[in-house]
């Protein structure tokens, strides 16, 4: 159930009353009055305890002149629709509670209904959904689960405005608005002022996913739970009561990680002296849908942004050298630079040295740091070289270590012609990830791979586009689009939509199809 407000008017308590405009203006005027008198008495008041006092008196003000605005409309729609139109017959007004950024506000409004169907034409014409949820509210609670979970999003809710809907709320709130993100991302906009390069950069991350066994225990009838009475002796209690769990093998894990692929996209602009300043309107976009997806959703905003196949312009793509995104793009961006991370390549060279070298030696070092100084100056090719040489001689006893080091000289070789870094850097162009990686952990980790969380793909689909919409400093304008978009759609059908949705989506099958 929703966190009631600390405070109420007698408006909000008395259902059977409809309030006119006069009588709320009225009010107002007599609250005015009593908390100038409240400010003017509070002499012997701490600035705490005046302050902590005020904030209460000011949220119920506000619920005074939000129920003053909707008094005023619902007296004007009256007036002005005193014939409901052909087919249709009038019933009410009927009082409702709209929560609201200032707390719970009760109003009036009047149905319409033709043939067992009807809607209130009144809440269709402000752009209220059925919900019983205003958009800032909404915005506000939905915005905030982007960053911390559901529980927390309530109470940090119910410590700014004494208020706050329940969790599943929140969550439905998510849900709803999580359905519009697909449409936004296709409709907004390329940013201005783009540079003449683009860089797109592309990685993904595991995040722990419910097994189905999981999911059949929370959603199942849950087993007597009683509690004995000392607090320390709950948890020993539970073990004895569901026995001890099986032992994971070698290999096995525990996260049952889904991924999630991201992409970061942004620009680079030629500088007077030659150089490409940057990074230029930086946008990123994630789904747990596969990554053919993501790489369709990138060539589309290319194209969008002006960086088509026949654009003759520079499009760069930055990866960790993942074999099906090499598929993706080499399909998606035949015209676009593939450059693979170098430490990600450097990564596998550490690991050649320490096939054939003792860990932390001085001649690992010697040897790696060669390697190295061969890759930044575009000599891949000799490394594969190297390592060549190493396996022809290599002992026939260190069968492992063996197989490791042609797993590193398979991946070296298969991508050599996308390991031209000395020329990248004359050029002033990516040689790293770094964007992508820091996205990695901003955008998905953060919110999705902290400890003791398990996700439903499709229910965190929607969050994690929100936060990139949130990341993108796009919010504001994304909620303004739903407002519109949800407002048109009522209009056209004659129907009360709702926002709050109990079930997600399916993923997005955008460049899957």
């Amino acid at each position: 159930m929703e966190k009631r407000c600390s405070s109420t008017t007698l408006a909000e308590n008395n259902a059977a009353t409809i309030f006119a405009t006069p009588e709320v203006k009225a009010r107002i005027e007599q609250e005015v009055r009593n908390l100038v008198a409240w400010i003017l008495s509070g002499q012997s008041l701490t600035f705490f305890a005046f302050e902590a006092q005020l904030v209460p008196r000011i949220l119920a003000l506000g619920r005074l002149f939000v129920q003053l605005f909707l008094c005023m409309r619902h007296e004007r729609f009256q007036a002005a629709h005193t014939d409901p139109g052909p087919g249709y017959k009038k019933h009410g007004p009927h009082s409702r509670r709209l929560g609201t950024f200032f707390g719970k506000v009760r109003y009036w409004r009047t149905y319409f209904y033709s043939k067992g169907k009807g809607y209130y034409p009144l809440d269709v014409e402000l752009g209220l959904t059925g919900d019983g949820f205003s958009m800032v509210l909404r915005s506000y609670a939905a915005r905030v689960a982007t960053k911390v979970s559901y529980a927390q999003t309530a109470l940090l809710l119910t410590m700014f405005l004494r208020w706050s809907p329940a969790q599943e709320s929140i969550e439905g709130m998510v849900l709803g608005l999580g359905r519009h993100t697909e449409a936004w991302f296709e409709s907004v906009p390329a940013p201005e002022g783009d540079g003449e390069v683009l860089v797109i950069q592309i990685d993904s991350k595991a995040t722990p996913t419910a097994t189905e066994a999981e999911l059949e225990k929370r959603r199942g009838k849950r087993a007597p739970n009683p509690h004995p009475g000392s607090q320390r002796h709950r948890g020993r209690a539970a073990r004895q009561r569901r026995g001890s769990k099986k032992r994971r093998k070698k290999g096995d894990k525990a996260k049952n990680g889904k991924m999630a692929t991201i992409v970061t996209m942004y620009t680079l602009k030629q500088s007077a002296d030659g150089t490409l300043e940057g990074p230029i309107n930086k946008k990123v976009y994630a789904s747990y849908a596969p990554k053919r997806h993501a790489v369709a959703i990138a060539r589309r905003e290319a194209n969008k942004r002006g960086f088509g196949p026949e654009s003759g312009s520079v499009v760069q793509i930055v990866t960790d050298g993942d074999n099906d995104l090499e598929r993706y793009i080499d399909e998606y961006f035949p015209e676009a630079e593939h450059t693979i991370d170098v430490y990600h390549v450097t990564e596998y060279v550490w690991e050649a040295g320490q096939c054939l070298y003792k860990e932390g030696s001085a001649e690992l070092i010697e040897w790696v740091e060669e390697q190295k100084e061969a890759l930044y100056d575009g000599r891949a090719d000799d490394i594969v070289d190297e390592i060549d040489k190493r396996l022809a001689r290599f002992e026939p006893g260190k069968q492992s270590a063996r197989e490791r080091l042609e797993k590193v000289r398979n991946y070296i070789a298969k991508r050599v012609d996308k390991m031209n870094y000395k020329e990248l850097r004359e050029r002033d162009l990516e040689i790293s990830s770094g964007a992508v990686e820091g996205a990695v952990n901003y955008v998905i980790a953060r919110r999705f791979d902290c400890g003791g969380m398990r996700w439903i793909k499709e229910r965190a689909e929607h969050l994690l586009q929100l936060r990139c919409i949130e990341v993108n400093d796009d919010w504001d304008v994304f909620i303004e689009f739903v407002h519109n978009k949800t407002k048109e759609q009522a209009q056209h059908e004659r129907k009360n939509l709702s926002l709050k949705c109990k079930t997600p989506a399916p993923l997005p099958t955008y460049g899957l199809v």
